[in-house]
């Protein structure tokens, strides 16, 4: 039994061109997918008439820019280029007068990335405002000043900086040393001698003023950005994160306040032993809002709405009892709430939080929306978009919802592109709990015939696999090639409630396991599918629980493992030790590691893997993935290892990306032939 959520056909979401004829026509296609425009998160202009927003193409020479374009939001509708082409611009500002826009570009005579003013009232070309030999990031624009991120050495001049960065460019050592934690995030390794400073200029240029630095702070050193800081309308006072454990193997996040000038700085956080982070003060500057986890240790914890009473210095909890994780957070113009993006049941919604009484109200249905921007107004600008369209930029009436596109990105390419339908089910997982999937169906699916399965497992864990058009795992260009695509959002994923994202801790196997089986056992009781033929990828966690029913009793052909752990142990070499922190190392609790590893399961291997992994994965190291291959290989399991020497967690490079949608495409069509029979 299944109940049917919603089934989104693809003319309520997009009509293709007339003049199109049916030959021409493709399916979402890996080279489809980098032919299109790839749009950022848009700013709104203060008086709400015009609207910047960040767009990235890429070219066959593996090449890409960024360019800022204006869309227009008032009566007039039009849409052009603001940056030159060749050059890569981001993080763009307006100033609080709307007749300049600030962004972050790096130009021919740049060694890193630099302030540069637009004049937004008339024709003008782009002036540099600043020469940063360590760059600058996170902009925000805030009174007379803009203010910036920069990795700086403490104690020296930007003369003396720019001095030591051609030294270390000089001296052909490779060498990295560190005698304290981070030492990694992600896909870059961190100098530990530097610090992310939080720093100002004024927009007429002049001296750099120094804002965390004097009060011996620095923002997280990890992933510093505009996020991390907030100013307050009347420039008096700036909130910003800091890793209060600084030098420890474990963050804490706190949020800080201080007047720019001084040496000294307030904890606003300092009792809670889990992560407070976003800091952004109302409109009217008299509270400052920010987003606390209270679980010390677990990552996917719902974050909580924090507000702190300048004037009496207290700090309440919004909406405690309230089951969803609060983010992407913008104040009212009026001060008495915000409009929110929340992961809300695999669907990315926006919410109506107010401040005061009266509780959390949804404004958008179906399709995830995101990016929002505000202008003094009221004017709501977002991204919107689905499994079968890029992200859209448009007007977001705060009412009822109603979205009015404002660009016309991609129409050209997507009125040759035949795609499929998806729908949301729910099927019994787990001990018969609803879970909720994602099912798309290839272009022209006829359920009169049988289709092969290609069930994908995500990662995280506690993420989920929303209305969103995934441009690394696309659904619809798996379908493409003949298969029926689910994603099931397991036990653990977001969006479903504190008790459901938390339930496979420590426990990362049982549950998760028990709903991609009891997803492949749903879907095989179709008519339109073809048990026979049924296949299984994952990344990441997903590529993890992969491994996992590697070992395990599955109905999968043939598995697609891309960037799993599959050794705890060896796991501690990451920038992340999976659930070290909260439930204890190996040497304290060695039964939980055994229990979990998927490398101890590998007695029972004899599944078809294609395993995939990447240099630069610093999340999940490289050794992972070669580990895993040289088991299978030497239980002699057919296996196939793919390696990106220039790759991290993700594949990123266009002429990569190809290559890897080629390898899946070749090695799933080995096991479970494609199209209806």
């Amino acid at each position: 039994m299944h109940r049917l959520l919603a089934l989104l056909l693809i003319p309520a979401l997009w009509t293709p061109g007339l003049a199109a004829q049916e030959s021409e026509r493709t399916g979402m296609t890996a080279e489809v997918l980098w032919s299109l425009d790839r749009l950022g998160s848009p700013v709104v202009s203060p008086d709400g008439t015009q609207v910047v927003v960040p767009v990235t193409r890429f070219d066959e020479d593996n090449e890409s820019e960024t360019r800022l374009w204006l869309l227009q939001a008032g009566k007039e509708r039009g849409q052009r280029p603001l940056t030159v082409s060749g050059a890569m611009a981001s993080s763009p500002v307006f100033s609080p007068d709307g007749r300049q826009l600030a962004f972050i570009s790096k130009r021919e005579d740049d060694d890193a990335g630099q302030i540069y003013l637009l004049p937004m009232t008339g024709p003008g070309e782009a002036t540099r405002l600043t020469e940063i030999p360590t760059g600058a990031s996170g902009l925000r624009w805030a009174g007379d000043y803009l203010y910036f991120v920069s990795a700086t050495w403490p104690g020296l001049t930007w003369e003396e900086m720019a001095e030591r960065i051609e030294a270390e460019d000089e001296d052909h050592v490779s060498a990295m040393a560190w005698s304290e934690m981070p030492y990694a995030y992600f896909d870059h390794y961190i100098d530990e001698a530097r610090d992310n400073h939080l720093y100002r200029i004024p927009a007429a240029g002049g001296t750099i003023e120094g804002i965390t630095q004097p009060a011996g702070l620095a923002l997280p050193r990890s992933d510093a950005g505009g996020g991390d800081y907030d100013v307050s309308p009347d420039g008096r006072l700036v909130a910003f994160v800091v890793d209060s454990n600084a030098g420890g193997v474990y963050p804490n996040l706190d949020v800080y306040l201080l007047e720019p000038g001084e040496d000294s700085a307030k904890n606003l956080t300092p009792d809670n032993p889990a992560s407070d982070t976003a800091p952004q003060f109302a409109p009217d500057g008299k509270t400052l809002a920010y987003e606390r986890q209270r679980i010390e240790g677990f990552y996917g914890d719902q974050a909580k709405l924090m507000l702190y009473s300048l004037s009496g210095g207290e700090t309440r909890m919004l909406h405690e009892t309230w089951d969803r994780g609060i983010g992407g957070l913008v104040w009212t113009r009026d001060s008495r709430g915000f409009y929110a993006t929340i992961d809300d049941q695999a669907t990315k919604r926006i919410f109506y939080v107010p401040a005061g009484s009266g509780e959390p109200r949804a404004i958008t249905g179906a399709t995830d929306f995101g990016g929002l921007s505000i202008s003094d107004d009221g004017t709501l600008v977002a991204q919107n978009q689905s499994a079968v369209n890029p992200v859209r930029i448009g007007l977001l009436n705060p009412r009822n919802g109603a979205f009015t596109r404002l660009e016309n990105f991609n129409d050209d390419v997507l009125d040759q592109v035949d795609v499929g339908t998806y729908e949301s089910v729910t099927y019994p997982g787990y001990n018969d709990v609803d879970i909720q999937m994602w099912v798309h169906y290839p272009p022209g699916f006829d359920p009169g015939k049988q289709y092969p399965l290609m069930l994908l497992i995500h990662g995280g864990p506690h993420g989920a696999i929303s209305d969103n058009f995934h441009y690394r795992w696309n659904a619809q260009t798996f379908a493409s090639w003949g298969y029926v695509t689910a994603w099931p959002n397991f036990h653990g994923s977001s969006g479903f409630g504190q008790d459901f994202v938390d339930s496979i801790n420590p426990d990362w196997i049982t549950r998760p396991y028990a709903d991609v089986i009891a997803a492949a056992d749903y879907l095989a009781s179709q008519d339109y599918i073809d048990p026979e033929r049924m296949v299984a990828a994952g990344g990441s966690y997903g590529g993890y629980l992969s491994s996992i029913i590697l070992g395990k009793e599955h109905p999968f052909n043939a598995l697609v493992i891309h960037a799993a752990v599959y050794d705890f142990y060896a796991q501690m070499s990451g920038d992340f030790a999976v659930n070290m922190q909260r439930f204890g190392p190996y040497w304290e609790n060695p039964g939980l590691y055994q229990e979990q590893s998927p490398h101890y399961y590998a007695a029972n291997f004899d599944t078809p893997s294609l395993v995939i992994h990447g240099q630069n994965d610093l999340r999940v190291p490289v050794g992972q993935g070669f580990e895993l291959y040289r088991t299978l290989q030497t239980l002699g399991v057919e296996s196939r290892l793919v390696y990106y020497p220039d790759e991290n967690h993700w594949v990123l490079q266009r002429a990569n990306s190809l290559n890897w949608y080629g390898e899946v495409k070749n090695w799933v069509e080995r096991f479970a032939s494609p199209g209806p029979q």
